[in-house]
């Protein structure tokens, strides 16, 4: 364990030059592209080398408001409980989240419904 420990903190003290280097000796040595190697590096080190763990929660966020913007101000005011204007301001100001922390299905029907009304939405 406690070599783990030393290990993660030589990647966390790595400087921008040794980053690049270790990154063109995954790629060409051991055919890992350099943003897998990150993902897998900051997940071994967060993680203690297990598994990452399934995203649970998500923020539904408004990247514009689309053709319709009446329609999704709307929808937007039933959707959080919002006051009209407070509504309308977070859709003018996009991107924007609409609800942030909901699980992966109430996010998703969130999306579905405001693509529907015309938005562009993500989930993050």
């Amino acid at each position: 364990m406690a070599d783990l420990k030393d290990f993660a903190e030589q990647l966390v003290n790595l400087t921008v030059k040794e980053v690049n280097e270790l990154a063109d000796i995954l790629k060409e040595e051991y055919g890992i592209e350099p943003a897998a190697a990150a993902v897998a590096v900051a997940g071994g080190a967060a993680g203690g080398g297990e598994e990452a763990e399934e995203q649970t929660e998500f923020d539904v966020i408004l990247t514009a408001p689309g053709g319709s913007k009446l329609a999704v101000v709307k929808l937007v005011k039933e959707l959080t409980g919002l006051g009209l204007k407070d509504a309308k301001e977070l859709v003018d100001g996009a991107p924007k989240a609409v609800k942030e922390g909901v699980a992966k299905d109430e996010a998703e029907a969130l999306k579905a419904q405001l693509e529907e009304a015309g938005a562009e939405v993500e989930l993050k």
